[in-house]
């Protein structure tokens, strides 16, 4: 059977004769919040506010007395109110993801409801922490209420539906048909899509298949030629600007959603500056990854760009080249399922005073994913991604683990050496292809209880994997898009003497983390798991450029008289 033609000309079924509602994640609205303070001032351009930033400096004495000095550093934040016109370009947009995403934004935008067997369904952004989720404001005074509001209306955002899509695959095959091979959608909203995405062609990609697992050889038809890694950043870079030209996009947001790769090796001298690593390039050097070249054509066509996958693309000469060029970067790994369950787990358990002693995580899944990482170079940097989860939650609680030696945090924004009791932690993927895109995941969290007792936790949790990382890849670029639209400034204070010209955020979107398994962040500063503090952050930055202090769960009002 011609598949495509079946698709094009409707297989013989029409579309549901049904009136829908678009439903409200995916609602277009006008941006509701006005704030009304001295320290809040709107323009036609911008958004500018004031907020004191409050910390405390605690310093340990020779007694062990811990002696505390309250911090205030008022900030000025710009917001420019203009949203503008953005485009996603992925790499491996033939994956199950890319085709999933895709499919999704397309059937949001032009409201396509189809029938499975449990009814008639609309497209959403279920899943989505920007479109899906909401964070509270305030409360009513009249009712003494909270008021709650999607996050896409705190700040102007992008709406999934004005993104345009675009991107590169090893694989030719049209998006339709990578749709299909991805088995993930209903087949009736696959049959009224297809026609859509039938004209949607990857680029072509770069393959090096040291990379990636000897299975993905089949896939990969459709390559940048040559071993020249110089001209393939090139031809990269002449992408990008001619997507963003050909589409009058003000800004591209450059997004890894490929195969998991192995580890680079860090090697002085070819990529630990950024120098070193532009030569390494030029050279064509072996430890140069796709995903790092990916990187670095973003960097230099100051395009953000976002690390979906565990590998270390980011080698300290991609950091500080970023840090050169005022770029921004995210990563690393989408987190969807089993580790963002484990990020609130262990929170839960060390909070609580229960003392983690194992976490025995199994996973299987039969989708394209699970088969690159049946390889172990590419599971072992899956592996340290999710086993790096629950680190700074127990160097929290050192009245349950024992400390080790006092170390930094490592100079290239990852997590420094494990040093001090940690629990055991173990970490098993399997591939089975019988259960495609339906992830399963099985934990096991064994802790000690007072009095030498015992608890063990069990937690089965079955998913659609590429329908929970969709709307992390476009809350991810969401939220690059809005980050560009940011500068600040110090205001004169104790802290700094004289007032200072806007910047921008520091190359390294750290706020991004809640989206993310191994989230990078400033080299000399300690990474953050939590996905509460995580949440927290990113919550109390939108509400800084609103000038609005971030409310906490004190709730004074309801504790006195």
């Amino acid at each position: 059977m011609n598949h495509s033609a079946f698709y094009a000309n409707g297989g013989g079924y029409n579309s549901p004769e049904v009136e829908t509602e678009i439903h409200p994640t995916a609602v277009k609205r006008a941006s509701p919040i006005v704030v009304h303070s001295p320290n809040t001032t709107y323009s036609e351009d911008y958004i500018t506010s004031k907020f004191d930033y409050r910390g405390a400096d605690v310093i340990q004495g020779a007694d062990g007395q811990l002696n505390i000095t309250p911090t205030v550093q008022p900030f000025e934040i710009r917001t420019e109110r203009k949203v503008q016109k953005t485009g996603i370009m992925m790499i491996g947009i033939g994956g199950n993801n890319g085709s999933t995403l895709t499919a999704t934004v397309l059937a949001n935008r032009h409201n396509i409801v189809w029938h499975t067997k449990a009814g008639v369904q609309t497209p959403n952004y279920i899943g989505s922490l920007v479109r899906a989720s909401t964070m509270r404001l305030g409360t009513d005074p009249r009712t003494g209420k909270d008021v709650h509001v999607p996050i896409s209306d705190v700040l102007p955002t992008v709406h999934p539906n004005d993104l345009v899509i675009g991107g590169w695959d090893i694989s030719g095959a049209p998006l339709d048909v990578a749709m299909r091979r991805a088995e993930v959608l209903d087949y009736d909203l696959q049959r009224q899509v297809a026609h859509l995405m039938s004209g949607m062609k990857p680029l072509p990609s770069i393959y090096y298949p040291d990379f990636i697992a000897a299975n993905q050889s089949e896939r990969a038809d459709n390559l940048i030629p040559g071993n020249d890694k110089q001209a393939h950043l090139e031809h990269i870079r002449r992408d990008i600007r001619e997507f963003k030209a050909n589409n009058e996009l003000d800004r591209v947001v450059v997004f890894w959603t490929a195969n998991t790769e192995r580890y680079s090796d860090i090697i002085p001298g070819v990529n630990d500056t950024a120098e070193t690593l532009l030569a390494a390039i030029k050279s064509s050097h072996s430890e140069v990854s796709p995903s790092t070249l990916f990187a670095v054509a973003a960097i230099l066509e100051d395009a953000p760009f976002i690390n979906g996958a565990p590998q270390n693309t980011f080698v300290p000469g991609c950091m500080a080249l970023a840090e050169k060029h005022c770029a921004f970067i995210a990563g690393d790994d989408l987190k969807t399922g089993q580790t963002k369950v484990k990020s609130v787990l262990a929170d839960f358990l060390t909070g609580a005073g229960i003392k983690m002693l194992s976490i025995a995580s199994y996973n299987h899944l039969g989708n394209n994913d699970g088969r690159n990482l049946s390889a172990e170079a590419q599971f072992k940097s899956k592996e340290i991604s999710k086993s790096s989860v629950v680190d700074d939650m127990v160097e929290s609680n050192r009245l349950l683990f024992k400390p080790g030696e006092a170390k930094e945090a490592s100079k290239d924004g990852k997590k420094a050496e494990k040093s001090g009791e940690h629990p055991d932690h173990v970490i098993v993927i399997k591939y089975v292809p019988a259960v495609g895109d339906s992830k399963r995941a099985i934990d096991e969290y064994h802790s000690e209880l007072m009095m030498g007792g015992r608890n063990t936790l069990n937690i089965f949790n079955e998913c659609e994997d590429s329908l929970l990382a969709s709307p992390l890849i476009l809350d991810l670029t969401i939220l690059a898009e809005l980050m560009t639209r940011v500068v600040y400034r110090p205001l004169p204070s104790a802290m700094v003497a004289t007032p200072v010209e806007y910047k921008p955020l520091y190359p390294v979107l750290s706020l991004l983390s809640y989206m993310l398994k191994a989230p990078l962040c400033k080299p000399g500063h300690d990474v953050v798991n939590s996905l509460g503090r995580q949440r927290a952050a990113l919550e109390g930055f939108m509400k800084s450029c609103l000038g609005l202090e971030n409310l906490g769960d004190v709730l004074l009002e309801s504790r006195i008289w």
